[in-house]
């Protein structure tokens, strides 16, 4: 292969800009900044067969246009940027075990104990009032910039607590309570909105807010139906629903135990 100049190293070149670039579209396919990367991609071919062609002025008009979208491109596909980056650094911090996410990032892991029963009545407890509520449980990642946005408490894990947090009347039922480490430490809490298209339309902002945090960090969420009393659970940007107080213990649990 030598005789047009191809060696290993571009080959390997190649296949590695191929796996990224089918990785940022596998993120993105469902999302409406697919539509903004396939006018870039036009552009940038376009502006490939204008330089094969000689055309000077809309090569050198087309390649300003490129060079400054670059910044417009980090901002236009922020979530997106933080997600794939993400994605790498949870995969590497799985191969690292449990044990030494303890040691790295100070977690504590919690198989059982009394803060996820009183967390499950309570869902359960909410859904037969048909009483929304949206419970964001931190495990590795943290989510200050979330937290800081809401109300601080620092408060025990309480069925009661929960509950009347969520009371349509309270002045902290709208938005999300954050626990960590088996304490409340925010309610009203704003989350980012998954901009993932396939999401049904009947789900309303608190499934998708659960499956955007979810997309961002490895959060495990719990969402009660305002509208129709059902439970669903969000995970690694995947949202499961009609559970009831059984799976939901054994999916927190099992999370917590990761």
């Amino acid at each position: 292969m030598d005789f047009i100049g191809i060696t290993v190293l571009d080959i390997i070149d190649v296949i590695v800009v191929a796996v990224l670039l089918y990785q940022l579209f596998r993120l993105i396919r469902r999302t409406n900044a697919i539509s903004i990367f396939t006018g870039i991609i036009t552009l940038y071919l376009t502006w490939l067969i204008v330089r094969f062609l000689g055309m000077e002025l809309l090569s050198f008009i087309l390649g300003q246009i490129l060079g400054v979208g670059v910044i417009a491109l980090i901002i236009v596909f922020q979530p997106e940027i933080r997600k794939f980056l993400f994605l790498i650094g949870d995969r590497y911090s799985r191969r690292k075990g449990t044990f030494w996410n303890k040691i790295l990032f100070g977690k504590k892991y919690y198989t059982s104990g009394d803060w996820i029963d009183e967390v499950v009545k309570a869902c359960v407890d909410m859904s037969l009032t048909k009483t929304g509520a949206l419970i964001v449980i931190i495990r590795n990642n943290e989510l200050n910039e979330c937290t800081e946005q809401g109300e601080k408490l620092d408060a025990e894990v309480n069925k009661a607590l929960l509950e009347s947090i969520f009371f349509k009347n309270s002045p902290l039922h709208d938005g999300a309570v954050i626990i960590e480490n088996g304490r409340i430490v925010a309610a009203r809490c704003i989350l980012p909105m998954s901009q993932d298209v396939d999401i049904p339309v009947h789900f309303g902002t608190r499934h998708r807010a659960a499956v955007g945090v979810t997309e961002i960090s490895d959060a495990f969420v719990i969402i009660v139906s305002e509208e129709r009393g059902q439970i669903s659970v969000a995970e690694n940007g995947v949202l499961i629903t009609n559970l009831n107080g059984d799976q939901l213990r054994n999916r927190l649990e099992n999370a917590m135990s990761r």
